[in-house]
């Protein structure tokens, strides 16, 4: 008989769902239980019925309520408004203003997700996540983006209905998902304010579109990228995003990532 016997049974693998959500910020331990007896938590797409789940944090998907949480605390996502001049890449070849001006505050090494044109200004993400940047980067994923583009001549209902209806370009055909003209008093008679809402990922769509209908653009900045938008954040000025912004835009990777996304399919940009 040994004098400290040794208790030869395994410890169990992961760590409790409780334990994570609660880390994660989600809510106290003991709301967590309640929402896995509501029926309200799913780990990787089926419905959690045990109070002594345990999970791996590293390799198992959570939502509650259908929004997906991020359990890895080291990824980082920010948004930036970009200012136009600046290219979207870390590090110019040729010496033009980039974006490691926006990262220098965050200790993470942070990447941009898709590109936008030097001259257009707007809604970029920064992060940490490769995998989601690759996959909202993708050309086939196709989220949904929201630009403001003032354009030179006086845009008419006729040209609405032609970019909602569509028409081609050199390299295939193109219309947008909504179209809408905003008040031109604002920016006098010879330019227009036109909202486009589009899911194509395509080089420069925006201003092809608009010269292929004969406005072509002055002025063009993205307002909305996903379940994300711009609000009031200034031109050149970064901010984390909420941790309803960051369920949302998992969610939205999650649910509709394209199966072929490969790092360097990466293509979007305007």
């Amino acid at each position: 008989m040994t004098d400290n016997p040794t208790d030869s049974t395994p410890a169990p693998e992961g760590v409790r769902l409780q334990k994570v959500l609660a880390a994660a910020g989600v809510a106290s331990r003991r709301v967590v239980e309640q929402y896995i007896v509501e029926g309200r938590i799913r780990v990787n797409g089926e419905v959690v019925e045990e109070l002594g789940r345990r999970i791996d944090p590293e390799t198992d998907l959570v939502d509650v309520d259908g929004t997906a949480i991020q359990l890895d605390v080291s990824k980082r996502y920010v948004m930036l408004n970009k200012p136009t001049g600046v290219v979207s890449t870390m590090k110019d070849e040729n010496g033009r203003p980039d974006l490691r001006r926006f990262t220098e505050d965050w200790e993470e090494r942070l990447y941009n997700v898709g590109r936008l044109d030097a001259e257009t200004s707007g809604l970029l993400i920064l992060t940490n996540d490769g995998e989601l940047a690759h996959v909202l980067a993708h050309p086939s994923f196709g989220v949904t983006k929201v630009y403001i583009a003032k354009v030179e001549g006086a845009v008419t209902a006729q040209t609405i209905a032609k970019l909602t209806k569509g028409f081609d370009l050199d390299d295939g055909p193109i219309k947008a998902d909504k179209a809408r003209l905003l008040d031109v008093s604002k920016v006098g008679a010879e330019s227009s304010l036109v909202e486009l809402t589009l899911h194509s990922g395509r080089n420069r769509i925006v201003r092809r579109m608009m010269a292929a209908v004969g406005h072509p653009v002055v002025e063009l900045v993205r307002r909305q990228f996903g379940p994300l938008h711009l609000g009031t954040l200034p031109a050149g000025k970064t901010r984390e995003l909420s941790k309803i912004e960051r369920g949302a835009l998992l969610t939205l990777a999650r649910h509709d990532s394209p199966a072929d996304a490969t790092p360097g399919d990466a293509q979007e940009t305007e």
